[in-house]
């Protein structure tokens, strides 16, 4: 009985987690916030997607985040910030889009401190259609996002049904 209701709570744990996303630290695992890190290859292996978060580790005495336009990105300049960070902060990455980010501190960006973000949707599938046979046949595929997605299902409305399954399961074996 407390074998099924620890796998319960563990695959209800798992939900959960996948329903709210990631943190990715910047740079990670080889790096932080430095001068160091090659960013652009850090980003290139990952894929964020909405409801993921972006963790900047690094000491506030010697480097900060500020978020930027694509022109600010291309010339390190930081001079008109969307959002200026500190401190080491947690960016949340609610909607998709490209998000721009360098280190304001003089000469910092010139050598490397920035990173792109591309933010996807976190659930997509790919939806092919073919029509004729042989050498006739034609498939044309579509990306097209969940019906969690499309209907505008959020990620605390998933967590809730999550939460209550929990529940359920837990009345069920007791």
């Amino acid at each position: 009985m407390e074998t099924k209701a620890l796998i319960l709570i563990t695959v209800s744990m798992a939900m959960i987690g996948t329903a709210f996303g990631t943190s990715h630290t910047v740079g990670a695992p080889g790096g932080s916030w430095d001068l160091q890190t090659n960013y652009s290859q850090w980003a290139s292996r990952i894929r964020f997607t909405t409801g993921d978060e972006l963790q900047f580790l690094y000491p506030a005495t010697v480097h900060n985040v500020v978020e930027v336009s694509k022109a600010g990105y291309d010339t390190c300049n930081g001079s008109r910030p969307i959002t200026t960070f500190p401190t080491g902060d947690v960016v949340p990455l609610a909607a998709t889009g490209t998000r721009y980010f360098i280190c304001g501190v003089p000469g910092h960006c010139i050598a490397g401190m920035k990173v792109q973000v591309d933010v996807k949707s976190k659930v997509v599938r790919t939806v092919q259609r073919c029509r004729g046979t042989g050498n006739r046949r034609r498939c044309q595929s579509k990306i097209v996002s969940s019906s969690a997605a499309a209907g505008c299902i959020g990620h605390s409305t998933v967590a809730r049904f999550s939460v209550a399954a929990v529940v359920i399961g837990l009345m069920l074996f007791f």
